[in-house]
């Protein structure tokens, strides 16, 4: 597997997903410490989807 196929099957969703859970942390009223950085974290998976999306395995070719 190469990192082209690393980035695009587990490296990318996971920067979706770290967007989505600063959201959550910015949104709970619980805990002030997620609160805090709820912005830090969203702006690590902006930042990480921006990077990993640009890196796309090349197409499956078929013989």
């Amino acid at each position: 597997m190469t990192f082209k196929q690393i980035s695009a099957k587990y490296l990318e969703p996971a920067s979706i997903w770290t967007m989505v859970l600063g959201i959550a942390a910015l949104c709970q009223p619980l805990n002030l410490t997620l609160h805090s950085y709820g912005l830090t974290i969203i702006l690590v998976g902006l930042i990480g989807f921006n990077i990993f999306s640009k890196i796309k395995p090349p197409p499956n070719q078929e013989s």
